[in-house]
């Protein structure tokens, strides 16, 4: 019967400590490469005063080089500010150990789009796509994230990373802070 017990205990461990399943968006192999990318994962979220703001995040693979896709939302009846990216555009992530990870923009300038829905609000969607630096994945792999600093165009905004919310999007809970625990196993 001790066997029993252990081996059950056993078993539960590793379950418990197993590494979740990936959930890719694309996965995509053919004569011009390879390219695979985790769906948009809800990072940062902000409803004050009529207007709304969201982060996502989503990590993505080409041909063996790691990126992290960057996704802001804003959405108002009012006028919404553009945050653009440029080459110069960094995303910092304070880690709860004190390190402080640096990644770089690698696109064109960009400034979003503005799109008007059917309840007459503005919605400007923004993507970015920065590059890891050297050593940075391995740090991200073992602490959580605390802060997010992005340098933009014109300015620099800091984002407090929660342990976990729940959405008023979607209803979800999002545990933002372990994201790049949780997930970068899935373009290794």
């Amino acid at each position: 019967m001790k066997h029993l017990i252990a081996i059950t205990l056993i078993f539960l461990s590793f379950n418990a400590f197993a590494q979740k399943p990936c959930d890719y968006s694309e996965n995509i192999s053919d004569s011009l490469g390879d390219y695979k990318s985790t769906k948009a994962y809800m990072i940062y979220e902000k409803n004050f005063a009529g207007n709304t703001n969201y982060i996502f995040f989503s990590l993505a693979l080409t041909d063996g080089l790691p990126t992290l896709n960057v996704q802001l939302i804003q959405k108002s009846k009012g006028f919404l500010k553009a945050n653009c990216f440029d080459k110069n555009s960094k995303l910092f992530l304070q880690l709860i150990n004190g390190k402080i990870i640096t990644l770089i923009h690698v696109e064109e300038e960009n400034c979003g789009s503005i799109i008007r829905d059917d309840k007459n609000f503005d919605n400007r969607i923004t993507t970015a796509r920065f590059m890891f630096m050297k050593g940075s994945i391995e740090e991200l792999k073992n602490s959580a994230i605390s802060l997010m600093r992005i340098k933009y165009l014109t300015e620099i905004e800091d984002y407090v990373i929660t342990k976990e919310f729940k959405s008023e999007l979607d209803s979800l809970v999002y545990e933002p802070e372990t994201y790049f625990i949780n997930n970068l196993q899935c373009i290794e």
